[in-house]
């Protein structure tokens, strides 16, 4: 569990921390766009009221709430699920992964009542509309690394043991 809870403390400061810098260091709020590595990369500011492309963006305090919830319910979920695979270094990893974005994200809701996306990428032509963050990349990241690492080999390559 301890290399779970480095990941994810890790995730969510280098999310923080990213936000911190380009929405409000470089003023992405009132500039609202930076050429970085056109077209590669642009800093663009969204604020996401809703899930991935803005999904249940309706701006009530309903979906706000209900988002925040859901996030943490999913959160405490992972944690469980992360004392279960106790050894499989690679599920803890991506589990630290999804609850640090997961977490990063919940304190943008609180705090802003959306999530500061600023991340916008395009390549070979085609222009992509939407912006997303480091939180958004480590949830993406975390969720496929525990579909694909975790509930099978434990330290030392045996089967965990499931408690009943």
């Amino acid at each position: 569990m301890r290399r779970f809870w480095i990941t994810a403390i890790a995730t969510f400061a280098i999310d923080q921390l990213t936000k911190l810098a380009v929405v409000q260091g470089l003023d992405l709020f009132h500039r609202g766009e930076i050429d970085v590595l056109p077209p590669y990369l642009t800093f663009r500011m969204a604020w996401n009221q809703g899930v991935n492309f803005g999904l249940l963006s309706h701006g009530s305090d309903l979906v706000r709430w209900g988002l925040v919830a859901v996030s943490l319910a999913i959160s405490a979920w992972v944690i469980w699920w992360m004392r279960r695979e106790r050894g499989n270094w690679k599920a803890e990893l991506a589990g630290g992964l999804l609850v640090g974005g997961a977490l990063g994200n919940i304190i943008d809701r609180i705090a802003y009542g959306a999530v500061a996306d600023f991340l916008n990428m395009s390549c070979c032509g085609i222009e992509n509309p939407y912006a997303f963050n480091v939180a958004d990349i480590a949830i993406f990241a975390g969720a496929l690394g525990l579909v694909i690492f975790a509930g099978g080999q434990a330290k030392g390559g045996k089967p965990v043991r499931r408690r009943r």
